[in-house]
Formats: structure tokens, sequence, C-alpha cells
């Protein structure tokens, strides 16, 4: 038995050293990423050393594409603070809102430049990542997210890559997976619509019409969706400055779903920017019966009352 023990103890000694000389697994590189990232930011010394490794050791890692796409997508970016005649860029409010001495408006906004060949490099990552999880939705919407970004007030590439993927999405009918988010049909349209809803807030013409764009998209494959019908009248409201062609299109949804909050809403809102009090008494009852906010619910209330007597 004592003879056996130390045969053993020896078998064991043998392969200890060819533990030892094994590489670094994932979840190491992942730990030293996260490490590296969490004291030195995402662009910090070292980082792209480690990335170089990590993506010759395990080249379809998708943490590791993901941790690609951060480095170069950030490393692209440059700010720069701009006077800008205007109240707002890109849906946001100046960082520093000035006058000069006769009273006009001089504000000033942060900027964001990409230099386009780090940034590639921060696209190619991604493309390999989508390539390799195709239904990972995730992956998908972080591309939408970068282009939006990248182009600005010309978000052509990101309404293209957003029209595909709807495409993609109706066509196939992939499982989509998407963390803390259970996929189904509700779930796609309601993360479009914010697509949408990001395309209006940018507040410039190209905005505008990729908001009407993506909006027609969804409504070639579900044409009765009152969500993405209800935007074509604020298109006509905001892009066209036609209120009575928003009011159409707003009641032809409201023929098609009596009492559909979001329509009701965008009429409110027209109503108030035309100075219509009577079709604001009109609607605002309808309004206050298909909201679920109480708050929201006992201001409608009190405007309904301070209306009373006026036409």
């Amino acid at each position: 038995m004592k003879k056996l023990g130390i045969l053993l103890a020896a078998a064991i000694l043998t392969v200890l050293p060819l533990k030892a000389q094994e590489g670094p697994t994932q979840e190491d590189f992942q730990k030293r990423y996260d490490l590296l990232v969490s004291k030195l930011g995402p662009t910090g010394v070292g980082i792209e050393t480690l990335l170089t490794r990590w993506e010759k050791a395990y080249p379809e890692d998708h943490n590791m594409l993901l941790a690609q796409f951060s480095y170069w997508f950030t490393k692209s970016q440059t700010t720069k603070l701009e006077k800008m005649d205007r109240d707002k860029y890109l849906g946001a409010a100046p960082i520093l809102p000035l006058k000069d001495s006769l009273g006009n408006k001089t504000n000033f906004f942060e900027v964001r430049y990409y230099d386009d060949e780090l940034y590639g490099k921060a696209s190619k990552a991604l493309d390999k990542v989508i390539a390799l999880a195709p239904d990972q939705l995730d992956y998908r919407l972080l591309k939408a997210n970068a282009l939006i970004s990248y182009e600005k007030e010309s978000p052509d590439m990101a309404l293209s890559h957003l029209k595909g993927l709807i495409d993609y999405h109706f066509h196939n009918h992939p499982k989509w997976s998407y963390p803390g988010i259970e996929m189904d049909a509700e779930a796609f349209d309601a993360l479009m619509q914010e697509y949408c809803f990001a395309f209006f807030k940018l507040g410039c013409p190209g905005g505008y019409d990729a908001f009407k764009e993506l909006s027609e998209k969804m409504l070639q494959y579900e044409p009765k969706n009152t969500l993405f019908l209800t935007n074509l009248g604020t298109w006509e409201l905001v892009a066209h400055k036609k209120p009575a062609a928003a009011m159409k299109q707003y009641s032809k949804v409201l023929k098609m779903k009596p009492g559909d909050y979001t329509a009701l809403k965008n009429i409110i809102l027209l109503a108030r920017s035309e100075k219509d009090v009577k079709l604001e008494k009109k609607f605002l009852p309808q309004l206050i019966k298909a909201t679920t906010d109480e708050t929201e619910r006992a201001s409608y209330e009190v405007r309904l009352k301070s209306l009373a007597g006026k036409s």
C-alpha cells in the first residue's frame, strides 16, 4: 500500500507542471479586462495588449469581441464645445447657454466626432459577434445605437440597419435573446418604437424622415398597428407642420382602436399647440378615461375644469 501511495503521488506531480503551463481561460481574460476597465476606463493602458492576447487565444469569444468594440468605439471619439444659434442639438439642451451684449442667444453644445478608421475597427468587431450570434438581439441594437451616434443628423446607415433587422424578424422568425427581456412580438414592436422615438428626438429633417420611414417599414408587416400609424400623424404635425393632416391620421387610428391612449395624447398636444380649446375640451374626457396613471388623470381633470367656459 505504501508503494502504491508513492506511485500515485509521483503521477500527480508529473501532471501538475503541465496544468500550470496551460494558458488563461476565457474567464481569466474577462476578469483581467473587467479589473483594468474598472481602474483605468475602457481605453486604459494595457487594455489593447490584453485584447490582442485574448483574441489570439479565443478568436470567437463573444465577450472579447464586445470588449474590442467598446475599446475602439470609445477610442474613436473626441468631443468639442461648439457655438450654435439653436435651442437644441440632436435633442439635447446646450451645455452652456449664454447671451451676447444684444441679448441674442449664443448656445454652446458638446459635439462628438469620430475617427473613421477607429470606428471601422469597432464596427468590424461588432459585425463579427453578430455573425456568430445572429439571434442575439442586443448585439444588433448595439450596432444601431453606435450608428445613430456616429451619423448624427443623417442617420441613413442606422435606418438601413434597422430596416434589415425588421425584415429578418418577420421573414426568419428568430428566437430572439435579449438580457432582461422576455422577447415576443409585442416586445419587438416596443423596441422598434423606441428607435422611432430616438430618430424623432434628433429634432432635425434627417431624424424626422427616419422616424417616418421606420414606422412605414413596420406598417408593411403590421398595417393595423396603431402605434406606428400614430407616428405618421406626428410626422405630419412636427415635420410637415400640417395639423389638419395629423388630425386626420389620429382620427383614423381612433376609428380602428377607440380610446387609443397614444393617439388621444397626441391630439391633446396638437390642440394645445394650435390653441384649439374646443378640440382639447372634446378629447380630454376620452384621454382621462384612457390613461392608467392616476397622477396624469388628476392633472387632466384639473385642466378640463380650467377650460370650462372657454371656447
